[in-house]
């Protein structure tokens, strides 16, 4: 077999995988000081004002609106642009790539949605934060392993970032599916005219980013009003843009696509993200008891990220290892494959999106559904990054399922 053009292309994919780690990496460590600022404001002399800027309206919109609903929507539209590139031309454009991140991250969404229901059956008010645990926030997964350094091989960050990324997929498919209010068939209707712009401009070969982002703010006006919620507007706009224009005249790294992520990666992670994590970690923590912290709503949450993360996902990467249906990571040990598992039960920004949307007549609910993601989140962040630490690093052989 001819290995010149095909050792060609592994060597750009790694690059544009570096330097993504690099750019999430780092945005995660500043999203864990930034976690930390935002529990000291509200657990100070200042809480009153940090509250009172969170509600202060702006054009029609609480401040707090304004950055989960709108800035919000350009992580999204981040994300999206994410999940098509690596489904059309990157780590998960062929079958093979997609079948253990694609398996591990559906036992990660189920599994923890399971223990979290098992541990608030009896509260059926409780039922609709199902989805809060079932999200991997691939920020501060990915901080952690860059603390790690070479400790962990690049094959197990590169399945973490496509388990995440797959991950990120399927909460935009549940905030679709069961977190939308009354429809307005109206704005329904104006939102559709915007798509079918957006794709007029897809398929008439327009490459202008322009165009596309003033209808995008039209669109997400329109999601807006229409009881779905705004940030599936990023989503939407994100399919539109195109991968490949023109491939006689255009490299890839060139398209209207590949220079709209460049252009939001580093904004996303050092701003939005950040301002987010500012805006929706800072809970009060006075007089909070033992007895709250095993209360339903904050228990189902934190077992579901740090027990069922875990369970799911490395549980339904062995079934696929068993059955000889995946490869194991090259390099990567047993512990290794488990401790990145560990790390998946770190929800932090889409569990506190999740949970806003779970409970939106129920504010006395905000304070226990942050305090669970943190329990969570922190427990799945201090025990992989331990046993990633202590974790030996001889080489399995890929396809011996039965070590695993």
């Amino acid at each position: 077999m001819d290995h010149s053009k095909s050792d060609l292309r592994p060597t750009r994919r790694i690059s544009l995988m570096r330097k993504f780690f690099d750019s999430e990496a780092s945005g995660g460590m500043i999203l864990m000081g930034v976690t930390v600022i935002a529990l000291v404001l509200a657990n100070s002399p200042v809480a009153p004002a940090y509250f009172g800027i969170l509600k202060t309206y702006v054009f029609g919109l609480s401040i707090l609106h304004w950055i989960n609903d709108a800035l919000m929507a350009v992580f999204f539209l981040l994300v999206g642009l994410e999940i098509k590139r690596e489904m059309l031309d990157g780590q998960l454009s062929t079958w093979p790539r997609r079948i253990l991140p694609g398996i591990a991250a559906l036992g990660g969404m189920a599994v923890p949605a399971l223990v979290y229901l098992a541990i608030t059956w009896n509260q059926p008010q409780l039922r609709n934060g199902w989805a809060i645990p079932a999200a991997t926030d691939i920020a501060f997964a990915l901080g952690v392993l860059a603390v790690l350094g070479s400790r962990v091989p690049t094959s197990l960050k590169i399945f973490l970032t496509a388990l995440a990324i797959l991950d990120d997929l399927g909460a935009i498919v549940i905030i679709a599916l069961f977190y939308t209010s009354d429809l307005s068939l109206a704005m329904l209707g104006a939102a559709a005219l915007c798509l079918l712009a957006l794709v007029a401009f897809n398929r008439l070969g327009v490459t202008r980013l322009v165009p596309y982002l003033i209808v995008g703010a039209v669109l997400w006006f329109f999601v807006l009003k229409s009881g779905i919620h705004a940030t599936l507007a990023g989503v939407t706009l994100a399919l539109t843009i195109p991968l490949h224009p023109d491939p006689k005249k255009t490299r890839a790294e060139d398209s209207p696509l590949h220079r709209l992520e460049h252009a939001l990666h580093r904004p996303v992670a050092f701003g939005i993200i950040p301002i987010f994590g500012l805006a929706n970690a800072g809970v009060s923590l006075s007089g909070l008891s033992f007895d709250a912290l095993l209360s339903p709503l904050p228990l189902g949450i934190a077992m579901g990220l740090f027990i069922g993360k875990q369970v799911g996902v490395f549980s339904f990467s062995w079934l696929a290892f068993k059955l000889d249906w995946a490869d194991v990571p090259a390099g990567a040990t047993r512990l290794q494959c488990y401790g990145v598992a560990l790390l998946c039960g770190i929800g932090f920004t889409m569990s506190l999106f999740i949970g806003a949307l779970a409970f939106p007549t129920q504010p006395e609910l905000n304070d226990a559904t942050k305090i669970g993601v943190l329990m969570g989140s922190v427990l799945s962040a201090l025990t992989g990054y331990a046993l990633l630490s202590f974790a030996p690093r001889e080489k399995l052989q890929t396809r011996d399922a039965s070590s695993i």
